[in-house]
Parts: C-alpha cells; sequence; structure tokens
C-alpha cells in the first residue's frame, strides 16, 4: 500500500484509518478478471487489482492479516522459483506489477503466463515460500470504471488508497484520454475525472498521456494526488478539485529527465526528512545518453518539493541540465540511487526496508530486501 507520510501508516496501523463498509454487498466466487494490470493494498488485508480490459477494479478480501517477518533478504532467479511453481519456465512468464501487503508483509506479484495468456496472483512470505493466491472463490466487490458514454478505458496504469477511498489511473479512448477514478467503498459509482497536465520535457500541456504511477499525499489538512509520467514529470493535483466529469489541472513540481518511464513510486521517513522513491526505465538514450549503468533506474526526490507553489510547470525544477547529461544532477533535491540500479518492481516493506525485483541486464532476475536509501 502507498500512503504519503510515514504518520499515515502509523495510524493505519493504530487502528485510526478505518475501512469503510462497501455501499454494495461482497459476493464469493470468481470476479471475472480479464486482465491484471496494476495491483495495491487497502486496510486490512484488502487486494485492489486494476482491470483495463474488463474496465473495473475489484477488492478482494484476502483475509491475509498475520503478521510475517523477513528472514530471508534474497531470492535468486526469483523468475524461475515463480514459473516452477506455475508449471513452466521462466521465459514463459512476465512479472507485471508487486505489491506488499501492509497487514501482514507478505509481498503479492502479479504474473503472467505467457502461453496460455492469463494473469496469476502468487504470494510469497517472509521465508521465501512462494504460494498461488487463487481467484476463484474469494469475497469481493467490483467497481466498473465508466469514463463517459462515447470513450471506454483500454488500461489501467496504476490504483492506490488514500486513506478514504481508492484513486486510480487509467486511459481511454479520447482526446482527454488520461482518467483518474475516485472510488469511495461507501458508494457504489466511481466518479472519473480527466487530467491536463503539464508535460516539462516536452514543453507543452497534455491530455492524452495517463499517469503511469500514483500516490497520495497530505498537506495543511488537505489531500492531493501524485502522479508520475513517462519523460518524467512529477505532478500534484488537488483532490479538492476534482469535479465529476470535469478536468484537473495538475502542477508539475519537477522533471526529472526525458525518455524514462516510471515505473513505481511510494514514499518513506529517514533521518527526519521525507522522500518519494521512484523506479524508472530508460525508453530511450540509453545508449548515448545513460543515467545509470543499467535502463532500470531509481531516483530519491525531496518530498518537499511537493509543496512548491511558484517554481511549477513552465518554471518548474529539471534535474539534469538536458539531453546529453542525463547522469548529471544539477540539484541535490532529486538524485540516482546506485544501490537500487536494476530494480524493476518494488514496494515498501516497512519503515526502513524496501522489497524489489531487480535484474543485472543479462539473464539474472531477483527478488531482495534492500535498507531503504
Amino acid at each position: 500500500m502507498k500512503l504519503a507520510r510515514p504518520f499515515a501508516l502509523a495510524l493505519l496501523l493504530a487502528g485510526v484509518i478505518c475501512l469503510p463498509a462497501f455501499a454494495i454487498e461482497s459476493v464469493v466466487g470468481n470476479p471475472g478478471i480479464k486482465s491484471i494490470e496494476a495491483i495495491a493494498f487497502a486496510p486490512d488485508g484488502l487486494l485492489l487489482i486494476g482491470d483495463g480490459k474488463g474496465a473495473q477494479v475489484v477488492a478482494i478480501e484476502t483475509g491475509d492479516l498475520k503478521p510475517v517477518k523477513w528472514t530471508k533478504t534474497e531470492i535468486a532467479n526469483i523468475k524461475e522459483v515463480l514459473a516452477g511453481r506455475l508449471g513452466t519456465t521462466a521465459t514463459g512468464i512476465d512479472i507485471i506489477k508487486l505489491a506488499v501487503n501492509p497487514a501482514s508483509h507478505k509481498v503479492y506479484i502479479a504474473v503472467k503466463k505467457l502461453q496460455a495468456k492469463q494473469e496469476i496472483i502468487v504470494a510469497i512470505d517472509g521465508d521465501g515460500k512462494v504460494s498461488e493466491f487463487p481467484l476463484e472463490k474469494v469475497k469481493h466487490t467490483s467497481f466498473k470504471l465508466n469514463p463517459g458514454e462515447k470513450s471506454k478505458v483500454t488500461l489501467v496504469t496504476d490504483l492506490t488508497w488514500t486513506g478514504d477511498r481508492i484513486l486510480v489511473a487509467a486511459q481511454a479512448n479520447e482526446t482527454f484520454g488520461s482518467k483518474l477514478f475516485s472510488i469511495r467503498l461507501d458508494s457504489p459509482e466511481p466518479v472519473c475525472f480527466s487530467t491536463e497536465t503539464y508535460h516539462v520535457a516536452h514543453g507543452k500541456w497534455e491530455t492524452k498521456a495517463p499517469i503511469k504511477t500514483v500516490i497520495p499525499y497530505f498537506e495543511g489538512g488537505k489531500k492531493y494526488i501524485v502522479g508520475a509520467f513517462t519523460c518524467t514529470p512529477i505532478v500534484r493535483y488537488d483532490l479538492d478539485d476534482l469535479k465529476p466529469s470535469g478536468q484537473v489541472k495538475g502542477q508539475s513540481v519537477i522533471e526529472l529527465g526525458y525518455g524514462n518511464h516510471p515505473r513505481d513510486m511510494f514514499t518513506y521517513e529517514k533521518d527526519g526528512k521525507n522522500y518519494i522513491l521512484m523506479s524508472t526505465f530508460r525508453v530511450f538514450g540509453q545508449k548515448n545518453d545513460p543515467v545509470r549503468p543499467s535502463p532500470y533506474w531509481t531516483v530519491k526526490v525531496d518530498q518537499s518539493i511537493l509543496g512548491e507553489n511558484e517554481k511549477i510547470n513552465e518554471k518548474a525544477l529539471t534535474r539534469t541540465a538536458g539531453k546529453g547529461k542525463s547522469s548529471e544532477s544539477v540539484t541535490n533535491r532529486a538524485t540516482p540511487v546506485p544501490a537500487y540500479d536494476g530494480v524493476m518492481h518494488m514496494d515498501r516493506l516497512d519503515a526502513g526496508r524496501a522489497v524489489v525485483i531487480r535484474t543485472d541486464d543479462k539473464e539474472a532476475v531477483d527478488l531482495a530486501v534492500l535498507p531503504l536509501p
């Protein structure tokens, strides 16, 4: 689960943040998921699945509430381990997404069996034991994602729990294709919004490119959602500005560099300061203008930049001096993290550690527990 402040996690563990009752009755059975494109967790072991092909979000009550200790800090060749559990080979699967259940600290991984064209959820405990999480007979609630009469959802890119609602980043087949859905569990109908965002590297406002990864953010008694896009602006949206069927303008607060595709993002506290950790993939520019030796690289961002109100959009801070200088950070508010080179998927495990799946850019793909930088 992604929470914007460490104290929010403490409140959750203390039981102060309560999960609302479902407005529509949960049912037991197969939720009819057509694709698993994003996963995350809400409180009480509630697994959230973004299903773009089915144009829905499914909330599954896992019952996984007993905390486990992580004694295993590395699982070598994790693709082979997962594939063996699913009766195939490492080349026969793709790892889609990773999420930590904060109630139990088990790691849930969405995997696609390529030949069968089937997405599956597996869970890994602190001893490294892998088990499949079946979806045939689960207690669940489904929420349809309807962007409007003349458009439809084509992709769910990410979703997150904000303390009182699920927020979903998605793409629809229209000019205002970048969508946010707000799902309150005490309301049967998700509310849809379109986003308009200034892409700093492109030098223009855009409405079509979807948010790739999202986290909630709380400041001064107000709620925001923070998103990151390809080429890679970090953008703040005021939740109070979200109007049903309307457009919401973002405020780009920092540009991390052209050619990068955000993958995962979460916040944490270390030595009294708050940070954003974001993993990315260099889509283009890796050969002639790499950020790090691996195209999979991770950046640590000073979270206080989310409070910026003057240097935004056209005036937003940039991490680099421009093309040809991607490896050079000209600000200490956003810097690459060498210890996280090769990280393809990640989520925060606890206050001091993250669980990652990383590659050596050859054939090895491992799971590891790493200290937060």
